[in-house]
């Protein structure tokens, strides 16, 4: 027997994931009882949650009337229907204990989503490992309790539905997640340009309809009371930001960090790489420039695109990582949506596999420094930015290589 022909194909051939997966899984469920065993919990928000979801069964409905001890209600409807049923569930947020146990069930089901998207994308097993072994993520989920959580769970879900081309399915569940935390609105470029590729121009307006009643729909009682009060608090776009909780920009310095120009710098270059990776890789599959494609397009001459699996991860994850890398400030929560998405997006960049996990590590150990640190802060945007530039760099091969076949199915060239 070659054991070195065993090995590599054990590390890289995707047919073992079929088994790999659930013994990660497994693996994980173990250890996510031993970490709520061992290590305290950490009140952040929950307490604060807590109180703003007594509000509002006491039957408050004016967003700016909702408030808890560290601060007011920021978060769309969809938060404050998820953690009714939390603040049910738990005693009235009493019973932390069994709020961790429903986070690390939330953790194991995200978990799971996740390991099948990156299946039907192909990801090889070397990957896997690196899906439970987050120190931070754990910490995010079942030690802190934050709504991020909730809000990764929902995307990945998204995901896995736009992957099988379930598009109205994906976006109610998108646009609920979005109703959590709007940081899933990163998405929405991707979204947007996929569901143009593969269903044209009429049916994608349609999505974009329903992306917007299903917020409507969820916030209507607030709406009734205070709609200005409501958006402005659930989707606050000129929220100031404190220096001291960054964990990205910290490098920069606090006077850069607090100024309009700065700000304004980074939505251009959002925009900007936005713009970039449409016309250099998302319509890659139409074989047409944007100009082309959008004249196309508006002229109603475009027909259905068929997309593979590992495409539509690698728009969507790109588009995330796009917006995180141009975002103003992380907190570490926001790591719930890093974490999961890394690996692939570096494996999709075609980083040779001890690399990744050096830069794996690397951000893990920023995320994991508290307070963040000049150092920290650089290592967090150099991730990011390895990884958003790393595809873009490798389009050719990040965005192709794994086409559909007739019947649905997929091969790999």
């Amino acid at each position: 027997m070659d054991w070195n022909h065993c090995a590599r194909d054990l590390l890289v051939n995707p047919r073992h994931t079929k088994w790999i997966a659930p013994l990660l899984v497994l693996g994980d469920v173990f250890l996510c009882a031993l970490i709520i065993w061992r290590i305290p919990y950490t009140e952040i928000d929950w307490t604060t949650y807590m109180q703003q979801i007594s509000l509002y069964i006491s039957g408050e409905r004016d967003y700016t009337l909702i408030k808890g001890s560290t601060g007011p209600l920021v978060y769309p409807a969809a938060h404050v229907y998820s953690y009714t049923i939390l603040y049910q569930l738990t005693d009235e947020g009493r019973n932390i204990l069994f709020g961790q146990i429903l986070f690390a069930v939330l953790y194991i089901a995200t978990l799971a989503v996740v390991m099948l998207c990156y299946r039907q994308s192909g990801a090889p097993p070397y990957l896997f490992p690196l899906l439970i072994l987050s120190k931070r993520l754990h910490s995010v989920f079942v030690l802190r309790l934050f709504n991020d959580g909730l809000a990764a769970f929902t995307m990945w879900v998204a995901i896995l539905l736009f992957q099988n081309k379930k598009w109205t399915s994906g976006v109610i569940v998108w646009s609920t997640g979005v109703a959590v935390k709007m940081t899933l609105l990163l998405l929405a470029p991707a979204i947007a340009v996929l569901a143009v590729l593969n269903l044209s121009l009429l049916p994608s307006l349609r999505l974009g309809v329903l992306a917007l009643l299903v917020q409507i729909l969820l916030a209507i009682p607030f709406l009734q009371a205070n709609p200005i009060g409501y958006l402005s608090r659930a989707f606050e776009l000129t929220r100031q930001f404190m220096f001291k909780w960054t964990v990205n920009w910290r490098f920069v310095g606090e006077e850069a960090f607090l100024s309009k120009r700065f700000s304004l710098a980074l939505l251009a270059l959002h925009m900007f790489l936005l713009c970039v990776f449409a016309a250099a890789a998302w319509l890659k599959p139409s074989g047409l420039t944007l100009p082309d494609f959008l004249r196309t397009v508006l002229q109603g001459r475009h027909r259905e695109t068929p997309l593979s699996r590992p495409f539509v991860t690698t728009v969507l994850l790109t588009s995330l990582a796009i917006g995180l890398l141009c975002a103003r400030s992380l907190h570490y929560q926001f790591f719930a949506y890093i974490s999961w998405a890394t690996p692939f997006l570096l494996w999709r960049a075609g980083i040779h596999p001890v690399i990744l996990y050096a830069l794996w590590a690397l951000q893990e150990w920023a995320w994991n420094t508290f307070p963040s640190t000049y150092s920290s802060s650089l290592v967090v945007i150099f991730s990011l930015a390895v990884q958003v530039f790393g595809v873009l760099v490798n389009r050719s091969n990040a965005f192709g290589g794994i086409k559909p076949k007739a019947g649905g199915k997929e091969h790999v060239n």
